[in-house]
């Protein structure tokens, strides 16, 4: 049996990515699978501490892990690496004097503890003094009634306070004026489309060099021309060139040369990956880590499941995220692109369609839906298993270009 593994960012105030949850259930009402949930922790640090290392889904930076209160009491976290890993003590987990003595022990170990979507009870105070982190879910709990609780957990030395389930961006300002120090959730993904934005000099070149290369037939003049321009961007590609994200067995000697060998559809490929980082130079860096992680996400379901729409896919993985980049409204920016029916379709329709299914599964995927996931899944004949391999190759491959970004 597999474990779905997903991640999720967990960003300090000044919008910077210091750890990852690792996601590997929904909620009580979207569990999947319908396993026990620790038989499910035990399943899910098998796969990604034993079999793949914490650090290939967490790009090295500390995990946050779920365990419910029979793992803790059994002992789990301590087979986990103590700089690791965070261990988050669910919701759930009763605040008895023998899940106190388990924490004291992971304490004293050197483990660092949280308490997951915490709501104040007098019997969890004594653990205050072995928590490094509260989490709460400001969606259950609003932050106009956290304010008297939050500004005593403040004075409390070496602990720190989390706002988990952060959907917009006032949300966030809301929090950090609050006090909170760390946030969690997908506000970042989305525009903000409060007064005018407008789009600069730099990002217009960014969308030109994206239409031409979305152009039925390459014209490899103009597309070099861009670069002959601009030697920031020139850096940028031949450090793509030699990542190794893409195949090169000789060395090139010019921009032109170096494109007219990758090919049209590398070519293609990486002038997208290229510019969707420089559109979204303004934006927390796990924007344009996300959009690469769903572009190759979203190929490698459309390879499987129709091999002749897989850079169809790439391209609906990567452009799904367009509007938060520029924080213009997609359909504006997607009228000015050359793109295939099939593609403007998926992002901006709710009609049904094999891209669309596609593209739904795999934010789903993102937030943890496991039912959802495997529905949409499903309708383009993806399996669970193929699933859990398909993201952590987009993973690896996305680790790649933050190497060379």
């Amino acid at each position: 049996m597999k474990i779905y593994t997903a991640r999720q960012a967990i960003f300090n105030r000044k919008e910077h990515v210091v750890a990852y949850e690792l996601l590997y259930r929904g909620g009580p009402e979207n569990i999947f699978p319908q396993i026990d949930p620790h038989r499910a922790t035990s399943k899910l640090i098998m796969r990604t501490h034993l079999n793949h290392g914490l650090a290939l889904i967490t790009d090295g930076k500390p995990a946050l892990i779920n365990f419910p209160e029979e793992s803790i009491l059994s002992g789990l976290p301590e087979i986990l690496p103590t700089k690791q890993v965070m261990i988050e003590i669910l919701e759930t987990v009763t605040p008895s004097d023998e899940v106190y003595e388990a924490c004291q022990k992971l304490y004293h170990q050197g483990y660092h503890l949280a308490l997951d979507d915490f709501v104040y009870k007098a019997e969890w105070a004594r653990f205050f003094k072995l928590v490094k982190l509260i989490k709460f879910d400001i969606q259950a709990t609003p932050l106009s009634e956290l304010a008297v609780l939050i500004n005593k957990l403040k004075k409390k030395k070496n602990l720190k306070i989390l706002a988990e389930k952060v959907e917009t961006k006032d949300e966030f300002l809301q929090a950090k004026k609050l006090g909170f120090h760390y946030f969690q959730g997908y506000y970042f993904c989305k525009p903000e489309m409060s007064g005018h934005h407008e789009i600069d000099n730099s990002q217009a070149i960014m969308l030109g060099l994206m239409q031409e290369c979305l152009k039925t037939e390459l014209n490899i003049n103009n597309i070099t021309s861009y670069f002959e321009r601009d030697v920031g961007l020139c850096f940028k590609l031949f450090k793509f060139i030699n990542s190794g994200i893409f195949p090169l067995t000789q060395n090139v000697t010019s921009i032109k040369n170096a494109l007219i060998y990758l090919g049209d559809t590398q070519t293609k490929k990486l002038i997208l990956l290229l510019t969707s980082g420089i559109l979204a130079t303004n934006k927390p860096k796990e924007l344009t880590r996300l959009a690469i992680i769903r572009a190759r996400f979203c190929e490698l379901m459309a390879a499987k499941a129709m091999p002749e729409y897989a850079e169809a896919g790439f391209m609906v993985g990567l452009f799904s995220l367009l509007d938060a980049m520029l924080d213009k409204p997609l359909d504006n920016l997607l009228d000015d692109l050359p793109l295939a029916p099939e593609v403007h379709a998926a992002l901006t329709s709710d009609k049904p369609s094999r891209l669309k299914y596609i593209l739904n599964a795999v934010i789903y995927y993102e937030k943890g839906s496991w039912y959802n996931t495997k529905r949409n899944a499903e309708m383009v004949n993806v399996t669970y298993e193929e699933l859990t391999d398909y993201y952590q190759n987009a993973l690896v491959w996305a680790n790649k270009y933050n190497d060379c970004s």
